[in-house]
């Protein structure tokens, strides 16, 4: 302790009635095991879409727990085909809730024209769009849904999107974290060990 230290203890002494001049500085700690339950995942979700919901005007029409289950599929690499059997609707149904979560894969603009064209010209007639893409009607309306839901997302700066990420991503996060702490590599390390051991 040098000089100017002591004074200032010394004159911290003199005017306190504290016998230390040190303060425990404690901090409540998180833990990595307390991760958030099904619950509470189930429950931000529920959140998230209900405040889609108001914003928007879905094309999909399903529950709001089916659009939780629809999210966790998303999140989990489900492709529409899977996330369709497990919630027992058609993929087209899949694909149109996630347009209406702004919830998008790589390939949903990989359409057989070029989509920007297709952005420039939103107000074009679709039976005479179609006709110059040469696709049908229901195509250039598949693709109309992506552009019309990507514009919407990035008009609200993907808001929803980054919702969604944070609670899926935290939780898988804090998952793996937690099994990773109880995986300490002692098993691996005792396999050769050869216990003999009489009493």
């Amino acid at each position: 302790m040098d000089e100017k230290t002591e004074e200032l203890r010394d004159i911290f002494m003199d005017v306190s009635d504290e016998e230390t001049v040190t303060e425990t500085q404690e901090e409540p700690r998180g833990s990595i095991a307390d991760q958030p339950d099904e619950a509470t995942i189930r429950e931000r979700l529920r959140g998230v879409i209900e405040a889609l919901a108001d914003r928007y005007d879905f094309d999909s029409a399903f529950e709001t727990e089916t659009y939780v289950d629809l999210v966790r599929g998303f999140y989990d690499d489900g492709s529409d085909e899977a996330i369709a059997d497990d919630l027992g609707v058609s993929p087209d149904e899949v694909f149109r809730a996630r347009m209406d979560l702004h919830l998008f894969r790589g390939d949903d603009t990989a359409a057989p024209f070029d989509i920007c064209e297709l952005r420039r010209r939103r107000d074009a007639d679709d039976a005479a769009l179609a006709a110059e893409f040469g696709v049908d009607e229901p195509t250039l309306a598949h693709y109309r849904r992506v552009v019309d839901a990507q514009d919407a997302a990035r008009a609200a700066n993907h808001r929803y999107q980054t919702e969604f990420d944070e609670i899926l991503t935290d939780a898988a996060i804090s998952g793996s974290l937690t099994e990773s702490v109880t995986d300490d590599g002692l098993d691996e390390a005792a396999e050769d060990i050869e216990t003999d051991v009489s009493f």
